[in-house]
């Protein structure tokens, strides 16, 4: 079995911007792209805050043209899940599709996942309406009414945002309290662009081709009720995919990877990229930035081992 110079897992913006820098070192990358190949920017319509792109770009079409790049320069593309990582050897072992890998060092750049509200109706509008990313999809909203349903600080700070754009905005809760910081909550309610909807879950979100409204469903009685919307941003939190690692990497307490003097993870020669290591910026730009510092310190820990 050939021992790699280096395997990266993951394909969003983190791990192709890794194997364009690590592929233009030599390094020929093993790119493990996942089940679905470039990341949340996959079901992203229009990228307009990625540098390069006056126009805005299409979310696939931006990670075709990564995955491109890097190949141009010589990185091999895997369209297989990773199933199991064994860090406890020298080198590595990585298993997908029922096949042993091997490579001196690794990339983590598994992302990590919006967790959402499990409605058939919520994927439905996924792109034309419903959105988990108010910094990425907040402008396309200028002049109407959203809601954010959560009670968080992740709510809280995407609610206020989006009144940048929107006219109007409701928070939609379950509860009659609020979960987030005592500072982002004080902001909220003196926010007069901000209305709250206590008690309520949304039962289903509903339009034609993009979305008109939120039917609600009361956690007091059980009442329904409806609210015209054009827009649904669930801000419930993220996972980081960090699953198939176990315990062989340090977390913080969030669930992220900890990452020290870049992006080194407390294993020697693994090293984490983008949002699987970043519970707060998550942008795609931020996640490459963090990918091309990745292949950088990979490409120096392998210059630093013995012949």
């Amino acid at each position: 079995m050939e021992t790699r110079e280096l395997i990266i897992i993951g394909s969003g913006p983190a791990g192709l911007t890794a194997a364009i820098y690590a592929a233009r070192a030599s390094l020929k990358p093993l790119v493990f792209e996942g089940i679905q190949p470039g990341g949340q920017l996959m079901i992203t319509t229009d990228i307009e805050n990625f540098p390069g792109f006056p126009e805005g770009i299409a979310g696939p079409e931006l990670m075709d043209k990564m995955r491109e790049q890097a190949q141009r320069f010589g990185s091999e593309h895997v369209f297989e899940e990773v199933e199991r990582v064994d860090m406890s050897t020298r080198p590595f072992r990585v298993w997908s599709a029922g096949k042993e890998f091997a490579a001196k060092s690794l990339i983590v750049a598994t992302g990590a996942s919006a967790r959402w509200m499990g409605l058939e109706s919520e994927q439905q509008f996924h792109g034309r309406g419903v959105s988990a990313c108010a910094t990425c999809d907040g402008f396309f909203y200028r002049d109407l009414v959203v809601g954010v349903v959560g009670g968080g600080d992740t709510a809280l700070e995407e609610a206020n945002f989006l009144t940048r754009f929107a006219k109007k905005v409701y928070i939609i809760h379950r509860r009659d309290e609020l979960r987030g910081s005592t500072i982002m909550q004080d902001r909220a309610r003196a926010n007069p662009k901000i209305e709250f909807v206590w008690n309520s879950v949304v039962d289903e979100i509903f339009g034609d081709n993009v979305v008109k409204g939120v039917r609600l469903k009361s956690t007091v009685d059980g009442s329904i009720s409806t609210l015209a919307l054009d827009g649904v941003f669930v801000a419930i939190g993220h996972d980081p995919n960090t699953a198939v690692f176990g315990d062989q990497l340090e977390k913080l307490p969030n669930g992220y990877l900890k990452v020290r003097e870049g992006t080194k993870t407390n294993v020697e020669g693994v090293f984490a990229a983008g949002d699987v290591a970043d519970s707060h910026y998550r942008q795609a730009i931020s996640a490459a930035g963090t990918g091309c510092m990745a292949a950088l310190d990979a490409q120096h820990y392998l210059e630093s081992l013995p012949e």
